[in-house]
């Protein structure tokens, strides 16, 4: 069975729906994205996942605002919380609506881990021994030290592990649970697609604006908004598709 996947990051939304930050407007900036990324892919996503910067003022009414755009939307929604973001808030206000990290979600026959790399006071990021001693205790007991065939992981998270204090550290940790195939990250506004050991590390486009990419854009686009879509095999196999839409 194929199951998908369609991540959007970096909206950076604000209290004010007609506010602006960086030039642009976030609110119909993402709610144009969600609709641009829903039209390019080929049928609608088993999972909605937005990698972090959710909110850029960290208020309730921009939570609100995201909560009431993906309600709109009625997707089954998964997301975390970025450094421009208030981890609490975003959980008192989304936890209804959506799976908020820390979770571990079953896609098939693979696993979603999303974490939180909110470092109070720090734009790098930092996933806490606490709560990777959860993720630890949530996968081994959805794939026991005995079983043979573990289902194949996939982890969100919102900084790429050269933002975060003892990155390697963490992706090291979990390979060691589970077959780590994907880390799919936020935070860069901008497509990158790197490997450590035998994992894909994919950044992700923003929905919001582009900085320089350190990647050449596959599609020769990299200052448009984007997301990427992907599809998930029951064989462990995958493909990906990277997104972009005029600003």
């Amino acid at each position: 069975m194929t199951v998908s996947l369609l991540q959007l990051s970096d909206p950076h939304l604000l209290a004010n729906p007609s506010g602006w930050y960086r030039g642009v407007q976030p609110l119909v900036n993402f709610k144009r994205g969600l609709q641009m990324a829903l039209s390019q892919i080929p049928r609608p996503p088993d999972l909605l996942l937005l990698t972090g910067d959710l909110c850029q003022d960290e208020s309730w009414a921009g939570y609100g605002m995201l909560r009431d755009v993906l309600e709109a939307f009625a997707l089954p929604t998964a997301l975390l919380a970025g450094n421009h973001d208030h981890p609490q808030l975003l959980r008192c206000c989304l936890a209804r609506t959506a799976q908020v990290a820390p979770a571990l979600i079953s896609l098939g026959e693979w696993n979603l881990l999303i974490l939180d790399s909110h470092w109070p006071g720090a734009v790098d990021g930092w996933v806490s021994q606490s709560q990777l001693q959860w993720a630890t205790t949530a996968l081994s007991k959805k794939q026991p030290a005995l079983c043979k065939q573990k289902n194949p992981l996939i982890v969100a998270v919102h900084h790429p592990p050269e933002d975060q204090r003892e990155g390697d550290a963490l992706l090291t940790a979990l390979a060691d649970l589970a077959p780590l195939k994907i880390v799919l990250m936020g935070h860069i506004h901008q497509h990158r697609r790197n490997l450590w050991a035998e994992t894909v590390l994919l950044g992700c486009p923003s929905s919001l604006i582009q900085f320089n990419p350190t990647q050449m854009c596959p599609l020769g686009l990299p200052h448009q908004c984007g997301g990427r879509f992907l599809e998930l095999e029951g064989d462990g196999s995958w493909r990906e598709t990277l997104l972009r839409w005029p600003n």
